[in-house]
């Protein structure tokens, strides 16, 4: 089928190979540059406890109010690392609440990721090798049962970092899997097998923890490729459309990366803010959260 043009919306199914791929076209963005990251916590209004001594990262935003969502192993929670939840708090956030015995348990829960239509999505250890992709139903009576994302998804090895956005009223979900060896990022459309993602967001290196903007068209992530100042930095693509390939990578200088560990950037719904963990000089724990922003210049939701 020939491909449309870069302003239709159309879905191409592939129904012999089982490949599914999505093309539509949102409305161009254009944003200005990030501006320096500050720690979470000294934001006009955040909670003293929004960092602390402890691992403190895998940050995430509401898509319905702008609470940060987080996996920290400060005291307080199951054991292990737990999600913990902080309320929208002037230009920060306040103290981080556990999220319970319903998603939280002994073992190691992480990359909270809510979602539209109620649902957050996490990651939850069940081996020293093996963490896979769980979906639990939040509401007013708290939250559901929380259920595996499925075999097209999930493996015998470890997948983190769910991500979710729709494309023509389909669920797309990237993640990142060492289903072949090392860290790298895939997808999958309604919850069906896995496919690798294409373009520049893959390496020779581990590439890992993904997170794609609400329209599809721009992702970040943290990869060990040629180029990165620390062990792990935030590297970010875009593309035209979500039927194409991503574009080559590119690394976020510093301030945003630095000699230290940066990991799970995710963006907020409307793009304008980042937020991600790091082991960088000057924080109070072994990771902290940090957020940057930048201006929307031009564009429309």
């Amino acid at each position: 089928m020939a491909r449309q043009g870069k302003r239709n919306l159309g879905v191409l199914v592939a129904i012999g190979s089982g490949a599914v791929v999505i093309a539509t076209v949102a409305g161009a963005k254009e944003f200005g540059e990030w501006s320096a990251p500050v720690s979470a916590e000294a934001l006009n209004g955040s909670s003293t406890d929004l960092n602390t001594a402890f691992n403190d990262g895998c940050p995430i935003l509401s898509p319905y109010d702008d609470a940060l969502y987080i996996a920290s192993n400060r005291p307080g929670g199951q054991g292990g690392l737990d999600l913990w939840r902080a309320e929208r708090s002037g230009d920060g956030w306040g103290a981080p609440v556990n999220l319970g015995p319903a998603v939280n348990t002994g073992a190691d829960e992480f990359c909270p990721s809510p979602a539209r239509g109620n649902r957050l999505y996490f990651v939850r250890r069940l081996s020293p090798t093996d963490t896979d992709i769980y979906v639990v139903k939040t509401g007013p009576n708290g939250l559901g049962t929380p259920r595996s994302a499925g075999t097209g998804v999930n493996s015998s090895a470890e997948e983190w970092s769910p991500s979710w956005f729709e494309a023509d009223g389909n669920d797309v979900l990237y993640f990142s899997s060492t289903r072949e060896g090392r860290q790298r990022i895939y997808y999958s459309i309604n919850f069906g097998s896995a496919q690798l993602a294409s373009g520049g967001v893959n390496s020779s290196a581990a590439d890992a923890r993904p997170n794609v903007r609400h329209d599809g068209l721009e992702i970040v992530w943290d990869s060990t490729r040629t180029g990165s100042l620390g062990a792990t930095d935030i590297w970010t693509s875009r593309r035209d459309s979500t039927d194409d390939p991503w574009e080559p990578a590119m690394h976020l200088p510093g301030p945003i990366n630095s000699e230290a560990v940066e990991s799970r950037a995710s963006l907020s719904w409307d793009g304008t803010t980042m937020v991600f963990g790091s082991a960088r000089a000057g924080g109070e724990g072994s990771a902290d959260v940090y957020r940057a922003t930048r201006p929307k210049v031009t564009g429309r939701d």
